[in-house]
């Protein structure tokens, strides 16, 4: 048996964190059950959220791939043109370590840390701007799938307000009429799965505004769990989350423009582990 010690430079998961070490997403939890995993030397037997400074250790049974394979893994689509990739949890999309460094790719849209899910990158300036400007006519349909709070039963319900964005706070607030300095939103909301302690949420953002999805479920009476910003602590504590459960399930492009018009009507999609299970 192997033991590993990792030191932990950014917040995240368990799992993801084993993840991006090249340990399966079986194997990972194979080791919690085992109870082979310790955070701060205090042993663990279920996903937990790791912080920036906590020391994890791991006794490994079986030979592990490298961090390069498991990025290579999260790739769903890559051609001369453009990568659409599968992100996880406490990744950011720019800056040191996210995933345009990575990939060695440019940002053309944007998902929050712990939003989990589908993003796409340009590989060469003329792709970015051709993207940049689909995003900006709602040429690219985004579709994700929340866990809330409670039972919904919302069929293509449509939900426009406004939002006022607070820069200084990084949050934002939702409002049913306009309010001085606040920006008309729109999304739409269809239940998938409901009982009464969650409901899964398919969401279609019409427009594209900061935690818009985040703010407007909570605004609704429904908070994601696992939502440290937006949610209620007692409620994410009940659910044992720590990361919002929102996750960038689906990406449809409609209408590009040159060089990317090869691409139109095609739809990426993946599901996160916890809605197939």
């Amino acid at each position: 048996m192997e033991k590993k010690i990792y030191q932990i430079k950014q917040d995240c998961d368990v799992i993801s964190f084993l993840n991006g070490e090249g340990i399966s997403y079986s194997y990972a939890c194979k080791l919690l059950r085992n109870k082979d995993v310790r955070i701060n030397e205090v042993k663990i037997k279920e996903n937990q959220p790791i912080f920036a400074g906590d020391q994890l250790t791991v006794f490994l049974s079986e030979e592990i791939v490298s961090p390069q394979d498991i990025i290579k893994k999260w790739i769903v689509f890559e051609d001369d043109n453009i990568v659409v990739v599968n992100k996880g949890v406490g990744i950011e999309i720019e800056g040191k370590g996210g995933l345009c460094e990575k990939f060695k790719a440019l940002a053309v849209h944007r998902l929050d840390r712990n939003t989990t899910g589908l993003v796409v990158m340009a590989k060469n300036k003329e792709a970015q701007n051709a993207l940049t400007l689909a995003f900006k006519n709602h040429e690219v349909e985004k579709k994700y799938i929340a866990e809330v709070v409670g039972q919904t039963s919302y069929k293509n319900f449509r939900h426009n307000a406004f939002l006022l964005k607070n820069s200084q706070e990084s949050l934002v607030k939702i409002f049913d009429k306009q309010v001085k300095g606040s920006v008309e939103i729109s999304s739409i909301f269809t239940t998938l799965k409901s009982n009464p302690s969650s409901s899964i949420v398919e969401c279609t953002l019409i427009t594209g505004k900061t935690h818009q999805l985040r703010a407007s479920l909570a605004h609704l009476g429904h908070p994601i769990i696992g939502d440290g910003k937006y949610g209620k602590n007692e409620d994410n504590k009940k659910f044992k989350q720590k990361f919002q459960r929102l996750h960038s399930t689906s990406l449809t492009f409609k209408q590009l423009p040159p060089p990317l018009s090869y691409l139109n009507g095609r739809t990426f999609k993946q599901f996160p582990e916890w809605y197939k299970q």
